[in-house]
């Protein structure tokens, strides 16, 4: 529990860095003149806000998908250990309950990395 605390403080703070980090050194520039505006393409910039939300998007679908898989085989391998005749329905039941899963964590993850283009 110190340790997923630990991990949860260390996280916010790498946020915080990242979120105040990009103000701090920005730099100034010459205003554009209409031509240069118009022919002007978003800079990259691999710490922007875009970038950090399609990390974190992905990385929570995949934290979640990680939670669901691990309490579907819990639940299976529970059940099986109390009741060994009905093995065949409980595995069969949840290999559906995780391809239906892995489908909405694609689903998901899809979103959070290819809607922003």
């Amino acid at each position: 529990m110190k340790a997923l605390r630990l991990c949860g403080v260390a996280l916010a703070m790498v946020m915080m860095v990242l979120v105040v980090a990009a103000p701090a050194f920005a730099q100034g520039q010459a205003p554009l003149t209409k031509e240069q505006y118009d022919n002007a393409l978003a800079p990259a910039a691999p710490f922007g806000g875009l970038a950090v939300g399609k990390g974190l998007g992905a990385g929570l679908v995949l934290i979640g998908a990680g939670i669901g898989f691990g309490k579907i085989g819990a639940a299976a391998l529970e059940s099986m250990a109390r009741q060994p005749e009905t093995a065949g329905k409980v595995q069969t039941a949840m290999i559906i309950i995780a391809a239906l899963l892995e489908g909405a964590t694609f689903f998901a993850l899809i979103i959070c990395i290819g809607i922003a283009k």
